[in-house]
């Protein structure tokens, strides 16, 4: 029998409309399906929402989610605790067969603690490092208790740190990304250098510092580029209701202006934007350089696996990104400039070096390494279920692990 991961997305149900969203996850599942594993991917289903058909919900998701093989994966359970309705149950597995997997892989910091305590080994991925903890520490986040806890940000839990550790032991986890969906796609010179990303969120203080999420804030301290690079720069922002306004600000300074969810709803329409795309241009959330957490975006491995050279803002020293090979990091809008012109002054090169870099966070091994750590764990307490450590299932569970050490990378 094959050992099942059940894999916590936070929420896709909720943002249907955001294909880069989904694939977030999705380099998890299919990472996890490489390596031999049966997925189950777990949703919460809100009961109480009457702005939005749940039926109907499920139906998108596992449209989105059956190109790659996940759409009879899905299971789901009730945000409030109630019974969901029966035709709803009836279209996906339950929580109680979800709860039968062999660990929960949660990347979602809202799930329940009713939820988490079902499984017998439960293993929490923060994707969202320093907010995270900041959010914990104010209260505003209250996570449940894991077996073990990873992080996509490499100065969590270090002396590095700019927030606290709330007391957790994190590993980090490089993000992952599937190379098999996303192959080096060519294109001409002319196609711009874009990006696909919100601009909103919260700004607060936190130990006498300023925390804002608020992206537009970071790109608009750059709204000048344009004019000091002949390279042609695109935004796919979720604008919604403010679409005109923004346009009109930015169009007349060079920047085209897309309606992200025109261009991104789907996995294969994100797919297809990133691929159609000479390279990346973005910035961070102020957050990121204000607690210089040394993040980097999934977007951005989409970008260098696809064979893209990615401009992305610098956001803290890192052990493993490079500065100017592939992936350049900038930290004013004169690097910025500086670095789209080397890009594309040796862009086959920069090309090359885009793909070799994500090639590192090949989702196989990245996903091979969590579940590693996270299988060899002792659970915490939870009664029959806990067992006496690893026993048989630690051993069949690595089997698909050592197969995988030996195959080749980027296929």
């Amino acid at each position: 029998m094959s050992i099942a991961i059940c894999l916590a997305p936070a929420r896709t149900l909720a943002y249907l409309q955001g294909g880069g969203h989904l694939w977030v996850y999705l380099q998890w599942a299919l990472g996890l399906r490489a390596l031999g594993f049966r997925v189950v991917w777990l949703e919460g289903v809100d009961p109480r929402d009457r702005e939005h058909d749940p039926g109907q919900q499920v139906s998108t998701l596992k449209s989105r989610l059956e190109p790659y093989g996940l759409a009879q994966s899905v299971a789901l359970f009730s945000l409030h605790g109630e019974p969901l309705a029966r035709d709803l149950a009836g279209r996906a597995l339950d929580l109680e067969a979800a709860a039968e997997a062999d660990l929960l892989l949660n990347l979602s910091h809202a799930l329940p603690a009713s939820v988490v305590s079902r499984f017998r080994r439960s293993a929490f991925v923060d994707t969202d490092p320093g907010l995270l903890q900041i959010w914990m520490t104010r209260g505003d986040v209250h996570l449940p208790r894991h077996d073990i806890y990873f992080t996509i940000g490499e100065t969590v839990g270090t002396p590095a740190a700019r927030f606290p550790d709330c007391g957790l032991r994190w590993h980090y986890t490089p993000p992952p990304v599937f190379l098999p969906e996303w192959p080096p796609t060519p294109v001409d010179s002319t196609a711009p250098y874009t990006t696909v990303t919100h601009w909103w969120g919260s700004t607060f203080e936190f130990r006498g510092r300023t925390i804002n999420e608020e992206k537009h804030v970071s790109f608009l301290e750059y709204k000048e580029l344009p004019s000091r690079t002949p390279v042609r720069l695109e935004l796919a922002v979720c604008l919604v209701d403010h679409h005109e306004q923004w346009r009109t600000l930015l169009e007349p300074l060079g920047w085209n202006i897309r309606e992200a969810w025109e261009v991104s709803a789907t996995p294969e329409q994100y797919r297809a934007y990133i691929q159609h795309s000479r390279g990346e241009f973005s910035c961070a959330k102020p957050a990121c350089m204000t607690l210089a957490n040394a993040w980097i975006s999934d977007r951005t491995l989409c970008y260098l696996a696809s064979g893209k050279p990615a401009v992305v803002q610098h956001t803290g020293r890192s052990r493993f990104l490079p500065d100017a090979a592939g992936l350049f990091r900038f930290r004013s809008l004169e690097e910025a400039a500086r670095a789209l012109f080397a890009a594309e002054s040796d862009y086959e090169r920069h090309s090359r070096l885009a793909r070799q870099l994500a090639e590192q966070f090949d989702a196989r091994h990245v996903v091979a390494r969590v579940l590693e750590r996270a299988l060899a764990v002792q659970p915490a307490g939870r009664g029959s279920r806990s067992g006496g450590g690893m026993g048989r299932r630690g051993r069949v569970v690595n089997e698909p692990m050592r197969r995988q050490e030996g195959k080749e990378l980027g296929g």
